[in-house]
């Protein structure tokens, strides 16, 4: 998967296309199982920069976070991920949250859904251009497993 990328080579990755002129857009999440919300959300987080790449919660930091997930192995999410056009590059992060990654990466623009209050947004402190993009109704992954749930029962 040639765009899973660790901490370390994505930072010095990050290094060279900040010396390009480019601007590289961050976002993160568990991304458990995939749906249109988040392919709309990640389509407009890429139109913000030049480069998207998307921290991914790995499965302890999942199931630190979310009881009884993930439903979809870390691979599993980073190898849907990486089938995504907008996605140009993910890296797997096990803290509770993606502070440390975005320190190493310093991103240009720092985006989460609109469930998050910019002020809110872990690393926020650390990129000045963070946003807080408008979240799609109707879509979510907690909904989808609730449906599942109840044609199951």
């Amino acid at each position: 998967m040639k765009k899973l990328k660790d901490r370390r080579e994505l930072g010095k990755m990050c290094e060279r296309l900040r010396a390009e002129g480019k601007k590289i857009v961050f976002t993160n999440g568990c991304f458990d199982i995939l749906h249109v919300g988040h392919v709309r959300y990640l389509d407009k987080a890429k139109k913000l920069g030049d480069v998207l790449i998307v921290g991914l919660n790995s499965d302890r930091s999942v199931s630190g976070i979310k009881p009884g997930r993930p439903l979809n192995a870390e691979r599993s999410r980073a190898a849907v991920l990486a089938g995504l056009c907008a996605v140009d590059y993910i890296s797997i992060f096990s803290e509770k949250t993606p502070y440390n990654l975005i320190k190493a990466l310093r991103p240009d623009v720092l985006v989460k859904g609109g469930d998050w209050k910019k002020e809110e947004i872990v690393g926020s402190d650390l990129v000045e251009d963070t946003r807080s993009l408008p979240f799609v109704k109707g879509f979510s992954t907690t909904g989808l497993i609730r449906k599942i749930q109840k044609l199951s029962s």
